[in-house]
Order: structure tokens, then C-alpha cells, then sequence
């Protein structure tokens, strides 16, 4: 047994079938998602913006960032904590850069109309930038990337909470950032390139997740209050609070540290909304940044790079010659081709909250495959 103990399998690559949770058709799960989000008051359009963004990030794998969000933003939703309805500000405007306030609105609805706004205008210019302040929270970065990426263009989306603080600066103690993700949807002929990674060593629902069911990280991921590193993520909730350590953990943290800031200079700074600021509540603050390679040396250009790039590393020797070399993504898009056809893997824990609040709502439950 590993230092993660038993674990309950999400993979259904490698889930054995005597622990493998239900299936589940997406397109019932879209249903679902979209109904409870609009018996909770949300706009039907954004309602159904919300719901694809969460699905597709369970399709992709990122089963933290998937479903698992829905009855969070449904309580926020319910403190009216999260905007119902309503578009965005625009504070700033230019022909190719923008800056929004959301309003609290939903962060998948809002991330989608950045990409609606800066797509035609990378074609027509080359380059966009649409920043947001006070969005919600924005789920899983990577659900956002398939697409744009297919249609050639060159796609990064950052993102950080200015109300949260549970990542430490390297070499500190007390929490100053969020995990502080990043993505980067890379065009190849083929299947894109899909990074997502955060400036942390895990993220705040990894670690709610493995605290919630009493089991410890692989590795020494986070510093208790008094920085001694550990494998239990129960410090982070603790009193007084630790932290969760930079990528790079006690080694190279400095490098996560790094990416973390550079992160916070393109959404809080940007936007000029963030830490500074008074909190306002669980939300993000988001840059938004569209590359069209036809604008550049072409796009057959582009993507004769990104292919020999690909195939170099797909046919790198590989360390374990059990474990080939693969992109970023590539398991991700395996996984979703596969789910679209045999029905989705949800974690264990997601379905029967989700189950009791559609009965409660008087919603057509969704049934196992």
C-alpha cells in the first residue's frame, strides 16, 4: 500500500472493476448540472455554460475541479454569494485588451465570453488579453482549452483567488497566495497540447479531499504552522493554519514561488484588483490571453514546430519502458474519448450530495449505467 493508503480509483483506465464507482452518460450529467444550477435561480445560458465546464473537466480526468464544484457554487448560489444573472463591467477597453468586473458572476460562464471576445480579435490583430476581476471561481482551466486549441490558436488562461491565501512564499511559514493555476492550449496537427499545472505542489482540493477520507500526501506537500514539513494535509485546516509548499516543494520550491508571482502580476495586478484589496468571498481573478499563429511566421509554421516538439517527446527514451513518454493532455483526451463512449467515472463522494439535492429540488435523478 502506498503512502496515500486505500485509495478509492477515479481512473477508469486502471480502475479495478470490484472498486470502480458507476458510470455515468454525460449528456445526463449535463442535464442534471444545468437543472440544479437553474432550480438554484441561475440564468439558463450561464446555467448551461457552468454545467459543460464542470462535466467536461470529469471527462478530462481533473475529478476535483469537475462535479465536485457543483454543490459548493450551489451553496454559494444559495447565500447569493455567487451572481445569478447580469454581464460583466467593462472598466477598459482597447482593440485587442479589456478589462472586466464579473460581478461575482459564474467563472465558466465568464472565462467562455473572454475566449468569444478575444478569439475574432487574435484573428483579425494576432494577439488578445481580456483580464477579470472579481469573478467566481472558474473550476478546471484545462476544460477551457480543447477548443480554441483545435481551431489553431494559441490559448493561456491564469488565474488566482485574492480572498484565499494557502500557498507560502519559499522559505516562509504563513500563507500568502492560492495554488495560482496556469494553462496553456498548445495547436499541433493533431491533438493539442494541454497544460495545466499549478504554481503548487498540490491544490486546496486535493488536500480537502485527502483530509476529508483521513488519508496523507505521497509526499511531504505541505509545512505545518511551525514549517516542519509533512505528508498530512490536515494542517491546512488546523489552528493556526499551515501551508501548502510551492512546486518544487523544500528542494526547488523557489521556482513555484516564481511562477506563483508571475501569476498574481497577470490577474491581480492587471486587473488591479486582488490581494490589496479587502476580500470579497471565494472567486478568482483571471487573465485570459489568445495567440493566433497565423499572425506570426503562419500556423504551418507553428505547427510543424509543436509536431516535431510531440513526436520528439513521444518517442523519447523512456526512464521506465513500462511508462511511455506522453504530453501533457494526451491521458486527459484518451480518458474523454473513452468516457464519451462508456459513460463518466465520478468519485464516490459526488454523486449522492448531488442526488439528494436534486430530489430535494423535485429533479429526475440520474441513473447509473
Amino acid at each position: 500500500m502506498s503512502a496515500l493508503g486505500k485509495r478509492y480509483p477515479t481512473d477508469p483506465q486502471s480502475a479495478r472493476d470490484d472498486l470502480a464507482p458507476p458510470r455515468f452518460r454525460h449528456l445526463d450529467l449535463y442535464r442534471l448540472a444545468t437543472q440544479l444550477l437553474e432550480a438554484a435561480g441561475m440564468q439558463t445560458a450561464i446555467a448551461t455554460d457552468v454545467a459543460e465546464v464542470l462535466v467536461e473537466g470529469d471527462l478530462l480526468g481533473h475529478d476535483t475541479h469537475g462535479l465536485q464544484l457543483l454543490l459548493p457554487y450551489l451553496r454559494e448560489l444559495d447565500r447569493s454569494t455567487m451572481t445569478r444573472s447580469g454581464s460583466p463591467t467593462v472598466l477598459a477597453e482597447r482593440s485587442v485588451a479589456t478589462t472586466w468586473d464579473g460581478h461575482r458572476l459564474p467563472g465558466p460562464w465568464l472565462v467562455r465570453q473572454a475566449i468569444a471576445w478575444a478569439a475574432p480579435r487574435a484573428r483579425e490583430h494576432g494577439s488578445a488579453t481580456v483580464v477579470i476581476r472579481r469573478s467566481h471561481h472558474i473550476a478546471c482551466l484545462a476544460a477551457y482549452l480543447e477548443a480554441p486549441a483545435r481551431e489553431g490558436l494559441l490559448v493561456q488562461i491564469s488565474s488566482s483567488d485574492p480572498a484565499v491565501a494557502s500557498v507560502a512564499p519559499f522559505g516562509g511559514t504563513r500563507p500568502v497566495m492560492t495554488p495560482n493555476p496556469l494553462a496553456v492550449g498548445i495547436p499541433t496537427s493533431g491533438d493539442p497540447i494541454m497544460i495545466d499545472i499549478s504554481a503548487s505542489v498540490t491544490t486546496n482540493g486535493m488536500s480537502a479531499r485527502l483530509r476529508d477520507a483521513g488519508e496523507r500526501g505521497p509526499q511531504p506537500w505541505w509545512l505545518d504552522a511551525a514549517g516542519h514539513a509533512t505528508d498530512d494535509p490536515a494542517v491546512l485546516f488546523a489552528d493556526p493554519p499551515g501551508t501548502i509548499l510551492p512546486l518544487g516543494g523544500l528542494d526547488a520550491g523557489h521556482k513555484g514561488y516564481g511562477l506563483g508571482l508571475v501569476v498574481e502580476a497577470f490577474t491581480g495586478a492587471l486587473a488591479g484588483h486582488g490581494r490589496a484589496d479587502p476580500a470579497d468571498g471565494w472567486g478568482a481573478t483571471v487573465c485570459i490571453q489568445i495567440h493566433d499563429p497565423a499572425a506570426f511566421a503562419g500556423r504551418e509554421a507553428f505547427e510543424r514546430q509543436t509536431d516535431w516538439l510531440a513526436q520528439a517527446c513521444r518517442t523519447a527514451r523512456a526512464r521506465d519502458p513500462d511508462v511511455p513518454v506522453r504530453l501533457p493532455g494526451e491521458r486527459g483526451l484518451a480518458r474523454k474519448r473513452a468516457q464519451l463512449e462508456q459513460g463518466v467515472f465520478l468519485h464516490a463522494s459526488i454523486m449522492p450530495a448531488l442526488q439528494a439535492r436534486a430530489k430535494a429540488a423535485g429533479i429526475d435523478p440520474v441513473v447509473a449505467l
